[in-house]
């Protein structure tokens, strides 16, 4: 399985690049070319960016009415995307899950479900029968092939995603290659925001909850013909049941949060102690510093004393606490905890509860400034998701 559809587009493309540089060097000697610069508002996107896309499948500027020449292939995408999801929600996978298997067959097969491909590879993930996937035919069928991806063979050979430890919390693209082994492992890390944007259109839940781990789920079924999910389970119906103080369903986004009483596991344990981080936390935002823009988990962990947080992105930082730790949902934080939200950008939000309903929270009324604000406003002017709280443990800090 060769990571190959980019890789022939590179090569055409080389040798037009220097031509385009000079040409593109050329306007910004006219003045033609400006306003590179973005504006500095705060923005929801607010500690880290996402991916590339590779391609652009259909002209988001078509404002004529008429019908892109592309959207038969589109209609497939869509409906293999949405097939891809009902696997992963069968393995009682995450929308982490569901994420990495698009991203990698937009670049295997730009979500088609090829009958061809390098050597032997067929199907959505460009899989080979000869290295043990399963037949032609059975790669062929879509739900075969998602649930090949995500569980892989019988004693994890060939490995699935599931197979692949802590495949949870490393990179997406890394993920994707885990499974792949690829002779071009940095290309499907490029393909992040065409499959967040497919999702979108197809109304997949990218940040539902998985209750399977690393540790190899029971493989479901091999009847294909129904829609794949599971019995009286619906994606945007299941959420985690584990923990404490969790709640199955959202709260109106806007209403007010309140103080909780939960204590921290006895395997938190931070430079500082709460109240000193919050002290901490609540100087920096006197002290005017714009220092923290897009920087909301580096903010946290060096509330508690830390220099990092040890994790990537803040969302990827809640979704790898132990199960016992994440409220999903829950509006009682006790002082202190961490709170997190998912938003249009890749990596989410985190900010610090500071109490009375109020967050430590960067970049939310000026970029780079720490601010003492009510936690409702991440939803109310960002329009973030607000996925739940957890204590401050930070595992792999430093």
């Amino acid at each position: 399985m060769l990571a190959t559809g980019v890789a022939r587009r590179g090569a055409a493309l080389k040798l037009a690049v220097p031509a385009s540089l000079l040409f593109f060097a050329f306007l910004i000697g006219l003045g033609i070319v400006g306003g590179i610069s973005g504006s500095s508002q705060a923005s929801a996107a607010s500690c880290g960016g996402a991916g590339l896309p590779d391609a652009q499948y259909e002209n988001d500027d078509n404002d004529e009415g008429g019908t892109d020449s592309t959207d038969g292939l589109h209609a497939k995408q869509i409906e293999n995307a949405k097939i891809i999801d009902s696997e992963a929600i069968r393995a009682k996978l995450s929308g982490r899950a569901t994420l990495i298997a698009l991203m990698t067959a937009l670049q295997e097969s730009t979500l088609l479900n090829l009958d061809h491909g390098d050597k032997d590879s067929v199907g959505v993930f460009q899989q080979r029968p000869s290295t043990g996937w399963g037949t032609e035919e059975q790669i062929m069928d879509v739900h075969y092939a998602a649930r090949m991806f995500f569980l892989g063979g019988d004693g994890g050979d060939p490995p699935g995603l599931t197979d692949i430890k802590g495949w949870e919390t490393m990179d997406l693209g890394a993920a994707a290659q885990a499974v792949q082994r690829s002779k071009y492992p940095d290309l499907y890390a490029g393909q992040e925001s065409e499959a967040r944007r497919i999702a979108k259109e197809a109304g997949i839940n990218l940040t539902r909850a998985g209750q399977a781990t690393s540790a190899q789920p029971t493989a479901p079924s091999d009847d294909a013909s129904g829609s794949g999910a599971p019995t009286g389970e619906g994606p945007t119906e299941r959420c985690e049941n584990e923990g404490e103080g969790q709640q199955d369903t959202p709260a109106k986004p806007g209403t007010a949060f309140h103080d909780g009483a939960a204590g921290w596991p006895a395997q938190v344990k931070n430079p500082r102690s709460t109240a000193d981080a919050i002290k901490w936390a609540k100087r920096e935002a006197d002290s005017g510093s714009l220092e923290w823009y897009q920087w909301c988990l580096k903010f946290v962990a060096q509330s508690y004393g830390w220099t990092s947080a040890g994790s990537r992105y803040a969302i990827d930082h809640y979704w790898a606490m132990p199960s016992t730790m994440r409220h999903n949902r829950d509006r009682n934080p006790p002082v202190g905890a961490l709170m997190f939200w998912s938003t249009d950008g890749r990596a989410g939000h985190v900010a610090l509860y500071v109490g009375n309903g109020e967050i430590a929270s960067n970049d939310i009324r000026e970029p780079g400034r720490i601010s003492i604000v009510p936690a409702t406003e991440i939803e109310s002017k960002w329009g973030a998701t607000y996925q739940g709280w957890a204590p401050p443990y930070f595992p792999n800090a430093g």
